[in-house]
């Protein structure tokens, strides 16, 4: 197959709240779908232990984070608690032009800043069934202390009351139902745009 004839990828961005199940929900997305790939971020933070440059993160130091910024390199950016993190948008296209679909997964504020950047993203909005069992969510993980938990679950309702500006909203009540629709979602929107 030419270049030529080689389809542009979707551009997938995946929201919801805290302990709405994101990062399960994408995980199997990923497994069941070969031509989703990840996008990898733009970090200032140190490295983890087991963390490496270009797979888990693009590893930056703060200036030349900013640099980026000043060269408008991001689809999206924030500072989150002191450390840049960022959407790299030559790597995402990248992956686009290569066929491949683009999955990100970031909060509502960077999903609408994707969205100005590049109308054609796909943004899928992950809702709980209800906020108690967000709550509960929240509380089974055992990650977080009360003061933790009750501000995710106030950004949570200013998450929720951004959900409509998404063009999909899932309720994520059962990991496979919730998985079986994104998918239904994401062939539906390749079929639109072919």
């Amino acid at each position: 197959m030419s270049k030529d004839t080689v389809k542009k990828g979707l551009l997938i961005v995946g929201s919801g709240p805290s302990g709405v199940g994101k990062g399960t929900v994408h995980s199997r997305i990923l497994a069941e779908s070969p031509n989703v790939t990840y996008s990898i971020s733009v970090t200032s933070r140190k490295p983890r232990i087991g963390e490496r440059d270009g797979v888990d993160y693009f590893f930056r130091s703060a200036e030349q984070v900013k640099e980026m910024i000043a060269n408008d390199e991001f689809l999206e950016y924030a500072d989150v608690f002191g450390n840049y993190y960022g959407t790299p948008r030559d790597y995402v296209l990248q992956k686009l032009n290569e066929g491949k679909d683009v999955l990100l997964e970031i909060d509502v504020q960077g999903a609408l800043q994707v969205k100005k950047r590049m109308p054609e993203a796909l943004l899928i909005f992950l809702a709980p069934p209800n906020q108690q069992e967000l709550e509960r969510r929240l509380r089974n993980r055992c990650t977080d202390d009360e003061d933790v938990i009750l501000r995710r679950l106030h950004d949570a309702e200013w998450e929720l009351s951004h959900k409509d500006q998404y063009d999909y909203v899932i309720v994520n009540d059962t990991v496979d139902d919730t998985v079986k629709k994104y998918l239904s979602i994401l062939q539906k929107e390749k079929e639109k745009r072919k």
